[in-house]
């Protein structure tokens, strides 16, 4: 299993996403999810305090759900936990007061006294990087954070805070969470995955499977119609969208595989660490889990690559 750089963080190369979790899925079937990727050979668990604000204005469910997991099962220790701060309403920003109450917030929940991986979720542009870096460094001092890492910063102000924390010696992070999937390549291949080789960081990519477009589930824009993810998919549509699909499609079809570990096959080809893909339930782990098995040729990667040009572009 890779290790993510300067850590001692052995992780299967497919991240369990849990925003599903009080969502799509209850406690039960969340239970049953968890359980299954264990099983399989995960153990990298990735949440927020946001998750899953959406469904009614109260984040932290996720966060709760694994907690009362790790509690039943006894197993904190043979996970990677993963969470992030400054995207709920009610705990917002980065400022040093913010970010250390939402940490505990998430602790209480999560039922344990330290998080592997925490994610500086959005940039708050009203706190300076140098500020953030410190909070940064503070945070795993403390020892209730092994490591730091940043999701939705812009390129710029991400290699801001890599330069600082660099130069002062402090904390530098382990991982960086960008959108990436073929449905939407240019953050990455135009920026974020520069920062990512000189500053040696792991790339966790979210919406690997653009909010289940890329599971072949939808072969047209009226098949998402009804559809629970329809809000989230929707940002993908465009003229070349099901050109994709139908390219996963018919690789898949070559390997006997599903079009979901394709796609999530040439994300780990473009050198993704452990994309994040989410279940809410358990027969849809399988095809998530066969992604490190499946080896694509250097054509079939050439075709994908082709047929989702369009979303290799800067907006």
């Amino acid at each position: 299993m890779p290790v993510l750089p300067r850590t001692d963080l052995d992780i299967f190369p497919l991240t369990l996403g849990t925003n599903t979790f009080g969502w799509t899925s209850d406690r039960e079937a969340s239970f049953a999810v968890l359980d299954a990727f264990v099983a399989a050979g995960g153990n990298l668990l990735d949440t927020a305090d946001l998750y899953s604000v959406w469904v009614d204005g109260t984040g932290g469910v996720s966060e709760q759900v694994i907690g009362d997991w790790m509690a039943a099962r006894g197993n904190r220790a043979d996970v990677v936990v993963a969470t992030k701060v400054g995207g709920l309403p009610t705990r917002p920003g980065l400022s040093r007061e913010n970010v250390m109450a939402a940490l505990d917030d998430s602790l209480r929940r999560l039922q344990t006294d330290y998080v592997d991986l925490y994610y500086f979720h959005y940039d708050d542009e009203k706190v300076a990087i140098a500020d953030q870096v410190r909070t940064a460094h503070e945070l795993v001092e403390s020892g209730k954070v092994r490591h730091i890492a940043l999701s939705n910063h812009s390129p710029e102000r991400m290699r801001e805070f890599f330069e600082t924390a660099t130069r002062e010696g402090l904390t530098v992070p382990v991982a960086i969470q960008p959108q990436y999937s073929l449905l939407h390549r240019a953050d990455v291949e135009n920026g974020y995955g520069a920062i990512a080789q000189e500053f040696d960081v792991a790339v966790l990519s979210y919406f690997s499977l653009a909010s289940g477009l890329l599971t072949g589930k939808y072969r047209t824009a009226e098949d998402l119609e009804g559809a629970a993810r329809k809000d989230f998919a929707s940002g993908y549509l465009g003229d070349s969208t099901f050109g994709v699909v139908d390219a996963l499609v018919e690789i898949a079809e070559t390997h006997g595989a599903e079009p979901a570990t394709v796609a999530l096959a040439w994300l780990l080809a473009k050198g993704v660490t452990a994309p994040i893909a989410s279940a809410s339930k358990v027969e849809q782990l399988p095809a998530l889990m066969a992604a490190p098995s499946l080896t694509l040729t250097e054509d079939e990667i050439a075709r994908l690559d082709a047929a989702s040009q369009p979303f290799a572009q800067a907006a």
